[in-house]
């Protein structure tokens, strides 16, 4: 399964540089693609959140830090799609690539935390854990090359340093609570570049606000 992923990110890469190079297909279906590839680093986030859910003990719950305090708080971004939506495509791209690059460093420490976490689905969360890691190096070489060819201002990234240790607890509790909290971080932070995207996509094809 992780070889298929790996190939497939790598033939995504692959296209988007042949395009890019030639010319021979137009941004709108490049932005298509990257939009693809944002939903299914959003839904694959989503589903393991999902999983952990169920797992967390009340106590837990009750020392979940808060959202606002995620490493990606305090870059300014739309808070609807209504304000998305004001935003120039510039701007748009450049939030969506700062956000995905904020997370290489806390995607490494899910990564190696998954694998000493206590959770009946261990395996699968450690797979799929590798899986994001996979989409999001892919969507980020993806989105590299969509602002090449966007001009400056796309190219502009906003540094968001993970500060975070890479121990996330010291027992079993802490350890499943802080790493629910931080992947609802990644969570919540794939569903913006999802929906940055996808205004990007729907201004590409010059379709109507609604429709986006």
């Amino acid at each position: 399964m992780a070889h298929r992923e790996t190939n497939g990110s790598k033939l995504f890469i692959t296209v988007l540089c042949m395009v890019a190079a030639c010319g021979a297909v137009p941004i709108s279906d490049l932005l298509d693609r990257a939009s693809q590839r944002s939903d299914t680093l959003h839904s694959l986030s989503t589903t393991l959140t999902q999983d952990l859910n169920n797992h967390i003990p009340p106590v837990g719950w009750m020392m979940m830090p808060r959202p606002s305090t995620c490493h990606t708080s305090s870059l300014q971004t739309p808070n609807d799609k209504e304000q998305a939506l004001q935003l120039s495509e510039s701007d748009l791209l450049s939030l969506a690539r700062s956000l995905l690059q904020a997370w290489q460093d806390p995607l490494v420490v899910l990564s190696n935390s998954a694998n000493s976490l206590v959770h009946p689905s261990q395996s699968s969360i450690s797979n799929k854990i590798r899986e994001l890691q996979e989409h999001s190096k892919s969507l980020g070489d993806g989105l590299d090359i969509l602002s090449g060819k966007m001009g400056p201002e796309a190219q502009a990234i906003s540094s968001l340093p993970y500060r975070g240790s890479n121990d996330i607890g010291e027992d079993s509790i802490s350890k499943l609570t802080n790493f629910h909290f931080l992947l609802s971080c990644f969570r919540r932070d794939s569903h913006k570049i999802d929906s940055f995207l996808k205004v990007l996509r729907c201004r590409a094809a010059k379709l109507q606000p609604e429709m986006c």
